[in-house]
């Protein structure tokens, strides 16, 4: 199959994507119509003005809890404590030191309750997930257990009455219509000010916060200070409605400090849509409807709405707003898109912006380790490691997998402390430092698995980190979408890393090679004096690696660079100085040539070569008859059309090679064939039996294995458990048997690391993990995404000859950026552009024909 003439990529000139239409004006305009509307529409369903006011005191205490669940990511069990203290502090200080007074009790209610808030916050964050969870229910269960028994102060059992409503600014607000026009004011204010909030900067660090704090940490955010302001803030919203209910009722009761209340200010959070900015109030509208209506029905309401509320975890995540979206969606298509990368505009590699190159050099060593060692229980990762790099310089790390790169790289950029050592950056100790003081004293890192905020967007993802650097960072009111110099370094750096037209693409959306790309600029941004890259080239295609590899080149001129890399050409092309790690230990430093011609080196690290494995004649065992076939198969991710009309089959004992450049949609055609990305359109079949409509699982036992980029190996399980999860539901008799002998007799190395757990092993053996598990069961089908991916030559020319036997036993399909072993390996090759099937043809053709692989790849 041909291609229509070739336009490359790196040089296409795509119009620049519509910023999208901001929906907030709208949700503000809607939400005061609403306030309007509300006590006229209630009263004409049977209800009262009091429950138009409750709904809008509700509304105010979900807002207020919304700022950690949906915004921060962090879920209170115990938010309705801070309701009933609200409560309890406005009915006892009025009554005993404001009497008669609304506003000053209020006031003081308020600061009591951010008071704790604080106090208390720099208890329960002390712990995250689960056991923050935990500790907020047990402060909701004690408020509850104090409030109930301390009778003289809080009137236990009878509550605390004798509060009074009377003026507030010349209005009656015991006239309920006035007291509702209050409330509804309050309420709005509330609304504004939290919107505002959500636009800050302090806004957005909370959302990358709750997207990925660690990678938060390292752009220079002390996130526990940001995590205690969202709480406390959180907590004082809360405090305010519970004032509001106080005034309300004239009365304080202990209810709402116990934990049932605070898990329907959770269920109406959910229910509204936690990530929306008025969703929270809108589940406070059904919560008082569903109450008030149903109960007149039975007394088990209650009952009903948790039915209702597991619902809605289940099948509507994002709530109501969710449901109104993909109704609106059915109602009014979005038009599709392509893929996340095929928007790009990328040119040739440019020197760094000016804004980011250091405002001096130093004369010699700028980062310097000496001397560190790591222990991780009975093993030495790193012992007595020492390197420095120099100012304006690319210096390499490289070893063989388990040798303590990453590691001693950790060490350095402050991911570990050392067990001995000292790091030292322009003269001056970091070793031990905290992300947050690493970075602000001036590294910055990428990371060997791409670590971004996969929920934002790509401009978003860029501008936190621009905006870490920047003064007001700490800003709750302006809004950070505004601040020109922000905005204009952010622009800058998309367009000089190649990423412009990809501004509103989620992070997440991106290829592998994108969020790669992606993963450095955000190092970048934060303007470091030294740069730390930890695999960048990983996984690229070769015009990519190319690309980026000059990219890189041309940083450390300006800004030096320590960077951990597998591509040995590319490092030896590139590298001004090298240190080679071998069993945790420093075995060559000094230069390119040094490392290239070190007999150890070539023992422990390069192996046989590429070349050499490459040249070596295979036999095919493919046979006639096909197993897995694909015809006209169309998958979408949301509006974005990513494999468009992909037909290919794959014969008995085949391998097949799936080519293409970054974004072509390889990955995602693994995934379709797995059943993770369903098909739209199109069939799949295996030995004559469709996949259509099945889900993941039904198609892993009828015999296809699959290792996903990234091996996504089961963490703390050791190397049994991996393999015996792998087998636990696929022994279903669809393909040839594999149990542990067996598997063993192709990874005899994993027998030494039975016991031990996989996020242990070193990078080559968690890959071997991943093939062995992939197999265990019954397998006729064996998919590899980037299976050489990271890993020394060594390790690489030992999974290839794995490989090689495979075919005799399964099917392969295999996508993986080396071309020379892909092509070596495979008996056909199917190449993908942008979601659609450019070539198929025997790999032996493209193998020695460049012309053809440079037409067919766009190399």
């Amino acid at each position: 199959m041909t291609r229509p003439g070739p336009v490359s990529a790196l040089s296409v000139q795509a119009p620049p994507r519509k910023a999208p239409v901001s929906t907030e004006g709208v949700t503000l305009g809607a939400a005061a119509l609403a306030l309007v509307v509300l006590p006229f529409a209630l009263q004409g369903l049977g209800l009262t003005l009091t429950s138009a006011t409750d709904v809008v005191i509700f509304a105010i205490a979900t807002l207020g809890l919304n700022i950690l669940v949906g915004q921060t990511g962090l879920v209170s069990f115990g938010h309705g404590a801070f309701f009933g203290i609200g409560a309890y502090a406005a009915a006892i200080l009025q009554r005993n030191l404001f009497p008669g007074g609304l506003v000053l009790p209020a006031l003081a209610a308020l600061v009591l309750v951010a008071g704790l808030a604080l106090l208390l916050g720099l208890l329960i964050l002390r712990r995250r997930g689960v056991y923050f969870s935990l500790l907020t229910l047990a402060l909701s269960a004690l408020c509850f257990t104090v409030a109930f028994r301390w009778t003289a102060l809080t009137g236990g059992e009878n509550g605390y009455g004798g509060v009074v409503r009377e003026g507030l600014l010349g209005l009656d607000v015991a006239s309920p219509w006035i007291w509702y026009a209050v409330v509804a004011v309050v309420g709005f204010v509330v609304l504004v000010a939290l919107a505002r909030f959500r636009r800050s900067p302090i806004g957005t660090v909370l959302e990358a916060v709750r997207e990925n704090e660690q990678r938060a940490r390292f752009l220079g955010y002390p996130t526990n200070r940001y995590k205690l302001a969202a709480f406390a803030v959180s907590a004082t919203v809360t405090g305010l409605a519970g004032v509001l209910m106080a005034f309300s009722h004239r009365f304080a009761s202990a209810e709402p400090l116990g934990t049932a209340f605070s898990g329907e200010l959770l269920a109406m959070v959910v229910i509204g849509g936690m990530r929306s900015l008025a969703g929270p109030a809108i589940g406070a509208l059904f919560f008082i409807l569903f109450r008030e209506l149903l109960s007149i029905w039975t007394g088990d309401w209650l009952f009903w709405f948790g039915l209702l509320f597991v619902g809605f975890i289940l099948f509507s995540p994002d709530g109501l707003v969710g449901i109104v979206r993909r109704v609106m969606r059915m109602i009014r298509p979005e038009a599709t898109e392509d893929a996340a990368m095929a928007g790009r505009r990328a040119g040739t590699p440019e020197n760094l912006p000016a804004f980011l190159r250091p405002a001096e050099a130093v004369d010699g060593t700028i980062l310097a380790a000496d001397g560190i060692s790591k222990r991780f229980g009975g093993l030495k990762a790193v012992q007595d490691v020492s390197l420095a790099v120099r100012d304006r310089t690319l210096h390499a790390l490289i070893g063989p997998n388990g040798a303590g790169k990453t590691t001693a790289f950790n060490l350095i950029s402050g991911m570990f402390r050392p067990d001995t050592g000292s790091v030292t950056l322009r003269g001056g100790s970091v070793a031990g430092f905290a992300p947050e003081k690493i970075c602000e004293a001036g590294l910055g890192r990428s990371f060997q698995i791409t670590n971004l905020f996969p929920a934002l967007t790509v401009e978003e993802n860029i501008r936190l980190a621009v905006q870490g650097r920047h003064p007001g960072r700490f800003d709750p009111w302006r809004d950070a979408r505004r601040d020109p110099a922000v905005q204009a370094e952010t622009t800058e750096i998309l367009r000089w890393l190649g990423l412009a037209g990809l501004e509103r693409a989620e992070a997440g959306s991106l290829s592998y090679g994108g969020q790669r790309l992606l993963d450095m600029g955000v190092a970048l941004a934060t303007k470091p004096r030294v740069l730390l890259l930890d695999e960048p080239l990983a996984g690229l295609a070769a015009a990519e690696r190319t690309r980026i590899g000059d990219i890189i080149k041309r940083v450390s001129t300006e800004v030096p660079v320590l960077m951990v890399e597998h591509d040995i050409d590319r490092v030896f092309q590139i590298a001004d100085a090298v240190t080679v790690m071998n069993e945790g230990q420093v075995l060559v430093d000094g230069t390119v040539e040094d490392a290239r011609s070190s007999p150890k080196v070539q023992e422990v690290y390069i192996g046989s070569g590429t070349a050499a494995m490459a040249a070596r004649p295979r036999a095919s065992a493919a046979e006639p008859q096909v197993l897995l076939a694909l015809e006209a198969v169309d998958t979408f991710y949301g509006k974005s059309h990513i494999l468009n009309g992909v037909t290919f089959d794959v014969h008995e004992h085949e391998i097949v090679a799936l080519l293409g450049r970054n974004g072509a949609g390889k990955s995602t055609c693994l995934k379709t064939i797995t059943g993770i990305a369903p098909y739209a359109r199109g069939h799949i079949t295996l030995g004559g039996e469709s996949f259509d409509g099945r889900s993941a699982a039904s198609i892993a036992r009828a015999g296809i294995g699959y290792v996903p980029q990234g091996r996504g190996l089961f963490a703390g399980m050791s190397v049994a458990q991996n393999l015996e999860l792998g087998r636990l539901k696929r022994r279903t008799g669809n393909g040839v048997h594999w149990d542990e002998d067996r598997i063993l007799s192709y990874f005899p190395r994993l027998k030494e690391r039975w016991r031990t757990a996989a996020d242990y092993l070193s990078g080559g053996e968690q890959q071997m993990v991943a093939v062995a598990r992939a197999l265990s069961g019954d397998t006729r089908v064996l998919l590899l995404d980037e299976p050489f991916e990271g890993l020394a030559p060594a390790v690489v020319e030992s999974l290839f000859e794995t490989f090689d036997a495979l075919r005799k036993e399964v099917s392969i399909v295999i996508v993986d950026h080396n071309l020379d072993l892909a092509l070596a390996l495979s008996d056909r090759t199917v190449a993908l552009e942008r979601g659609r099937v450019m070539h198929s043809g025997p790999s032996k053709d493209l193998r020695d024909d460049l012309d053809l692989r440079r037409k067919v790849l766009w190399l």
